[in-house]
């Protein structure tokens, strides 16, 4: 058996199982020996349910060997994030106050797809307590580490599934991204990840951060995003909010073409504070765009930061999940967490629609920059990776985890689709990342720009080692 198969993207596996040079089961066994290795120092997963990910591949084995594959995506390996419900395991958010010992009995809507399809599910992966900070510890699950440097933060909330993707636990990664928790991970980790359009992906349950909260995939190369986004992307009717399904367009990976876009550059939004070594790769990313063929114009947008909007939504958001626990629940929980959501316990209905008009007007003024421009490129992070154990990295003065990832937000505000395109290293041998913005449901020029950068500059990933030392106890996942 060949690790070699785990550096595959989904659609070569695929052709591996059609022409019988390799099996789902020999892939499933191959990501959890992985798995079994080296999540005890990078700790990725809440959850490894080797048993059932074996039971689901041996019958993805027999579909293949009838030639009756169940759909696109038949024995890839993939991880759904421990914000997702999922049938038969527990979803716990990373928080001591949820009880795994219930009745889970459903598929959120991108899993359903997926597992209709085919995938093999092999866990569940790690977040920060209901993904509230860009950063990934927990009081659950303990920390995830960077899999570049273990003594760096992968980023937050979806930073078990960036790992997760990076170290080839998996092809397939469903995350979600309230505020950036897609893109942060991917930009820390050097990985492709993809917010779209809200709707295009249902959701089921909706978080408390409602129309904020989208839900997506993180993989190594755009062509697996695109092919997770293909199928997780189809409708399902307990998502009011859903748009018709527009997955033809997410097929077109012959489409690799970057001339005649027209694309704004901002480096700041009007607002953020960006490292000089990371706005230097930036700047060579967007220009990497005029060789490809595209016109690119660079902007000031001069906006005030919309974090003033965004701020007490969140609040309201984590209130929501703060408010029915009992006091020993909340003594259970992540201290900031509580102070965040305090002011969202007492807003009141006409404070809460006001902020939502400002909201409006917000994404409005971004929308329509599209009227000029095919996309908008900005930095995807103002910083590096930084140590373990902070919220914001030490010594910069900051104090909130937004304040270094002053880009992410407002796209939630306006749920636009955006993607985080790794666009070069550090000196000290870091990723650093552009973020690629589309008008609302133009998903597939987001894509079709991130192709074509990614064939002419492929993504690295980090090397897969057993010689990586933790730097600290982790805390080992569950064991279905």
């Amino acid at each position: 058996m060949s690790e070699d198969l785990l550096s595959l993207s989904a659609a070569e596996l695929i052709e591996q199982y059609r022409s019988k040079r390799a099996s789902p089961v020999e892939v499933t066994q191959a990501a959890l020996s992985r798995i079994d290795r080296l999540n005890p120092i990078y700790n990725a997963f809440a959850l490894v349910d080797a048993e059932r990910a074996l039971q689901d591949a041996r019958a993805s084995e027999a579909r293949w060997a009838r030639g009756a594959p169940a759909g696109l995506v038949d024995g890839v390996p993939a991880t759904v994030k421990d914000l997702i419900v999922t049938e038969g395991w527990p979803t716990r958010r990373g928080s001591l106050t949820i009880d795994p010992n219930q009745s889970w009995t459903e598929d959120g809507p991108p899993v359903a797809r997926l597992r209709e399809q085919g995938a093999v599910f092999l866990g569940k992966t790690t977040t920060p307590e209901f993904g509230w900070k860009g950063v990934t510890d927990s009081p659950l699950t303990g920390t995830t580490v960077n899999p570049w440097d273990t003594r760096l933060t992968p980023g937050g909330s979806s930073g078990g599934a960036a790992v997760a993707a990076a170290l080839g636990f998996g092809v397939l990664h469903v995350a979600t991204d309230g505020g950036g928790s897609i893109r942060i991970p991917s930009g820390f980790c050097g990985l492709f990840g993809f917010k779209p359009t809200f709707g295009v992906v249902p959701v089921h349950p909706h978080s408390g951060a409602w129309t904020l909260w989208h839900q997506g995939p993180i993989a190594r190369t755009v062509s697996d995003a695109e092919l997770m986004l293909q199928v997780i992307a189809g409708n399902d009717a307990r998502d009011w909010y859903r748009v018709p399904s527009r997955e033809t367009e997410y097929a077109r990976t012959a489409e690799r073409d970057a001339r005649g876009l027209r694309i704004g550059y901002s480096r700041t939004l009007g607002y953020a504070n960006v490292d000089p070594e990371v706005a230097n790769l930036v700047d060579q990313g967007v220009h990497r765009f005029e060789a490809l063929g595209a016109d690119v114009e660079e902007l000031d947008l001069a906006l005030e930061d919309p974090i003033a909007i965004m701020q007490p939504l969140w609040s309201v958001a984590l209130a929501l999940a703060i408010e029915p626990m009992t006091p020993h629940q909340r003594s259970l929980v992540d201290p900031p967490l509580l102070d965040l959501a305090a002011p969202g316990l007492t807003m009141s209905a006409i404070e809460y629609r006001r902020i939502e008009q400002r909201r409006e007007a917000f994404a409005r003024r971004m929308c329509w920059l599209h009227r000029d421009y095919d996309l908008l490129i900005t930095p995807q992070l103002a910083v590096p990776a930084f140590e373990t154990g902070t919220e914001v990295p030490r010594g910069t003065g900051r104090t909130r985890w937004w304040e270094w990832s002053p880009f992410t937000y407002p796209f939630n505000l306006s749920q636009q689709p955006a993607a985080t395109v790794p666009c070069g290293f550090t000196r000290t041998g870091l990723p650093v990342a552009m973020q690629v913005v589309g008008d609302k449901f133009a998903d597939a020029k987001v894509l079709q720009a991130a192709r074509a950068y990614e064939a002419a500059h492929p993504f690295r990933m980090p090397q897969v080692s057993n010689a990586a030392a933790a730097t600290r106890p982790m805390v080992a996942p569950t064991r279905a």
